[in-house]
């Protein structure tokens, strides 16, 4: 037992009794070296599926043009850059999981950072496939970036806003790769070690020499710490940059200075979401529950309760200043929003983001692993439709009636979208096959002081105060893998 000890209030990071290093060790690689069960074929096929249903509609754009999306005259973005936007709010999870709370030393974000990362690497990859295939010439997509002088006076648009959304993609993308990667590698290492065979050949390929000594693991927290600094100003600007895509514009409804501190709260808001929808099925699934705990799931809710709060506040925040302000145009943009043509969307928006995380507030819903599912779930369906509101809402309807018109998405666009999920969730659970969903090294850390074997120890001893032992065996009851009769015994 180490010298420092947790306070006792504190809930336990880690569950079970009998935890041992090795312990840890076997059950998150379980998945990785053992067979997949039924359960992992089941989703893989269903999700190959749906990523093969987004190669179909992809190849027919790009052999038909983004003609065969139903875009128009007057509505120019649609679906695209609903799914871009939402993918990217998607992907800011991770980010903040890994990089901000590990600056704040919140050591609960040890057992889901390494999912979070990993769903960061891939939404970004779908956003991406919006990009290219939103281009019509997806094959001169090299042309957004800063082009060599051999091709003449050629030079990237700086005034577009894809150029500004290539340069924050490809730096978040490039960021979030390396950190996730650099914490894999005592992981790999550990794979390395127990594999045979040329599984053994390949883990030692990426593992890049890991020798786990003294000074491998100082130059290791050192990197994730300089990672972590730059990182974090990535979750504010990155969807600050996307957000001004629309708030650069003219467009009543767009040309607005809310949108970037609006849009970073909807997409962590959105990201959590993600990361509980996935984390919840894997935790079962994957028989982590002594690792991804009940605590680690309320702490998540808490945060969707405050990011939720504030893209409410955002909400009438928007109709306030289109009232003030004084402009018609405004003024109409919104009320057309909430009473015209797509009224059922903006009122889908409202219902889910921010009536729907309200529910959390009460704690037996928060605690709720099947209500925490679903509500997970239902925010991340009203992110989509944010921004299928902000979008198609503000466009269909412009300054000449004459021009009005109604956007109806054809087959390609739902398949693209729906494809884009499937591809997702394809790279996710390829991801859990290959590589550990927890960070080992990390978990093994809170064994002798976050656990509840370490605290149930100091309890055994008589360090605590019985007044305080009571109060944390109470808390304890909202636990699915802790048994009480253990604390009865005591």
């Amino acid at each position: 037992m180490s010298g420092h000890n947790e306070s006792i209030l504190r809930e336990p990071l880690i569950t079970g009794n009998n935890i041992t290093y090795a312990k840890i060790t076997d059950d998150i690689l379980g998945p990785v070296e053992n067979k997949p069960n039924k359960a992992w074929w089941i989703g893989f096929i269903f999700a190959s599926l749906g990523a093969l249903l987004w190669v179909v509609a992809v190849s027919y754009t790009f052999w038909t043009g983004i003609g065969a999306w139903g875009l128009n005259k007057t509505v120019g973005w649609a679906w695209d850059i609903t799914g871009f936007v939402w993918w990217v709010g998607i992907g800011h999870a991770g980010t903040l999981i890994s990089a901000v709370l590990l600056l704040f030393r919140q050591n609960w974000r040890n057992s889901i950072n390494r999912s979070a990362e990993a769903m960061t690497i891939f939404a970004v990859i779908c956003a991406a496939t919006y990009v290219v295939s939103h281009m019509g010439r997806p094959w001169l997509a090299y042309w957004v970036l800063p082009l060599p002088n051999q091709f003449g006076s050629l030079w990237v648009n700086f005034n577009s806003p894809l150029v500004w959304d290539m340069f924050a993609i490809s730096t978040y993308f490039s960021v979030s790769l390396l950190f996730w990667y650099t914490g894999l590698l005592p992981d790999i290492a550990t794979i390395r070690d127990r594999a045979v065979g040329t599984r053994r050949k390949i883990y030692s390929i990426f593992s890049f020499g890991w020798s786990g000594s003294v000074k491998t693991w100082q130059r290791f927290e050192a990197v994730s710490l300089i990672l972590a600094g730059i990182s974090t100003p990535l979750v504010l600007s990155v969807h600050t940059i996307v957000s001004m895509d629309f708030a650069t514009s003219v467009i009543p409804g767009w040309h607005t200075t809310i949108f970037p501190p609006y849009f970073v709260a909807g997409a962590i808001f959105s990201g959590f979401a993600m990361v509980l929808t996935l984390l919840l099925v894997a935790r079962k699934v994957l028989g982590l529950e002594n690792y991804i705990t009940m605590f680690h799931i309320e702490s998540m809710n808490k945060i969707i309760i405050l990011t939720g709060s504030i893209v409410g506040v955002a909400y009438l925040t928007e109709f306030f200043i289109a009232w003030y302000s004084g402009s018609e145009y405004e003024q109409y943009a919104f009320i057309n929003r909430s009473t015209g043509p797509y009224w059922w969307a903006y009122w889908m928006m409202m219902t889910c983001n921010v009536i729907s995380p309200q529910l959390l507030w009460f704690k037996k819903i928060r605690l709720s692993i099947r209500a925490t599912w679903i509500l997970s779930i239902v925010v991340n369906i009203g992110m989509w439709f944010e921004r299928f509101v902000i979008i198609v809402t503000s466009l269909h309807r412009d300054y000449i009636p004459s021009s009005w018109a109604m956007f109806s998405p054809t087959w390609v666009d739902v398949s693209v979208f729906v494809g884009s999920i499937g591809l997702f969730f394809t790279l996710f659970l390829l991801f859990l096959r290959v590589l550990p969903s927890i960070a080992i090294a990390e978990v093994k850390l809170l064994l002798k002081s976050a656990s509840e074997q370490a605290k149930m120890k100091q309890i055994k001893e008589g360090h605590e105060n019985k007044e305080y032992v009571n109060e944390y065996v109470e808390s304890l009851e909202k636990f699915d893998s802790v048994k009480q009769e253990e604390y009865a015994k005591i």
